[in-house]
């Protein structure tokens, strides 16, 4: 006598079923975001880690404007306005030193693994 092999029960396929859905929802999670404040002439946090396609918003909570521009020109905000935001999602590894062109004092650094 020749055995088939047996299907899977129904648990087998419920268990299955639930860890692809799992599986689907994950690879479409919208990607993190990061805040840094821009308020009393300050980048709060002034140092900020992410990984690439991670989001970073710069929310200028000051009464002026304010440019969040990399050393390198990686990425520049251009005028950011009062009560205003900008957003960056970095695609390259790597730590970018920024600045605001506005006010040379202000810094900060973006690292991105």
């Amino acid at each position: 006598m020749v055995r088939r092999p047996r299907a899977p029960g129904r648990a087998a396929l419920v268990c299955a079923m639930l860890a692809l859905t799992f599986a689907m929802l994950s690879a479409n999670a919208a990607p993190k975001t990061y805040i840094v404040t821009i308020e009393n002439m300050q980048f709060n946090p002034a140092t900020l880690t992410v990984k690439r396609g991670e989001r970073v918003q710069w929310i200028n909570k000051d009464l002026f404007p304010h440019t969040v521009t990399a050393g390198t020109h990686a990425f520049d905000s251009r005028s950011i306005a009062a009560n205003a935001s900008w957003f960056y999602a970095p695609a390259k590894p790597g730590s970018y030193l920024y600045g605001c062109t506005f006010h040379p004092t202000m810094h900060g650094t973006l690292t991105v693994q």
